[in-house]
């Protein structure tokens, strides 16, 4: 059975940010994810994590200006310098948190662009450098355009591609199931062929964004397969709750009863 982990960014939003460890727990998960836990003290994290005994599942690294409409800078070549603090930054909540992976955004930019190419390529290999000095995976994720217009990274051949080229084996591939769906379709046999390299699984329901199993696809199928082609890691809920996050549980239950 898939390990699932409560993502506290959609899930949990009946209670401030530091009292979604509490009650995720409460609802029976052992781990969680989020995007950002820069707001916070990294002391604050750890304790929450620990007091409600969870493990912390991932994160991301900091995407430069959230508010002002930035994605991630790693893709863009005028804010190396920016890229790199916020590598600093991400190790050091990674090491506080013990989490043992981390997701880094690629940022808007074009995909055909070769000056954001190089320099999205060269990012992720002084991530992929630095993170696996302390032990720790690196993710890439693409992410669907109609959610994220102008991301640079939507393209699951395009990841892969870059991952075997690379060669790094600390680097792995976000395989989210609900962008998979907008972007490619083929989910089961996209796990099936990208198995190898995938290194965190997320799922939500198509096209809404909600509970799995309330939309286009058969999300028990897809988590049955999971298990079947051998995949261990976590599998992140990053979902928005139709009606809220508790009520809306049941896909789970009915999945582990399954």
């Amino acid at each position: 059975m898939p390990r699932f982990a409560a993502n506290l960014t959609m899930m949990f939003q009946e209670f401030g940010f530091m009292d979604r460890f509490a009650a995720a727990a409460a609802a029976g998960f052992d781990a969680v994810e989020y995007l950002f836990p820069y707001d916070f003290e990294m002391s604050q994290i750890a304790r929450a994590l620990q007091e409600s005994q969870l493990t912390q599942a991932l994160f991301n690294l900091p995407p430069g200006d959230w508010q002002a409409g930035e994605r991630g800078l790693a893709a863009l070549p005028g804010r190396k310098s920016d890229f790199r603090d916020s590598v600093a930054t991400a190790l050091r909540y990674a090491a506080a948190t013990g989490v043992g992976r981390v997701h880094v955004m690629s940022g808007i930019a074009r995909c055909d662009d070769p000056d954001a190419s190089a320099c999205y390529r060269d990012s992720v290999a002084y991530l992929c450098d630095r993170a696996g000095e302390v032990g720790l995976d690196v993710l890439i994720e693409p992410i669907n355009p109609r959610d994220m217009p102008g991301y640079f990274l939507y393209d699951f051949n395009y990841a892969a591609d870059l991952i075997a080229d690379l060669g790094a084996p600390n680097l792995k591939l976000q395989f989210d199931i609900y962008h998979r769906q907008i972007v490619h379709g083929d989910v089961l046999t996209g796990l099936k062929t990208l198995m190898p390299i995938i290194g965190h699984v997320q799922i939500a329901a198509v096209p809404l964004r909600n509970e799995p199993s309330t939309g286009e696809l058969d999300d028990v199928r897809v988590l049955t397969a999971l298990d079947d082609l051998g995949y261990s890691g976590f599998v992140g809920c990053e979902y928005r709750p139709a009606a809220g996050t508790v009520a809306g549980l049941g896909w789970m239950d009915a999945f582990r009863k399954g």
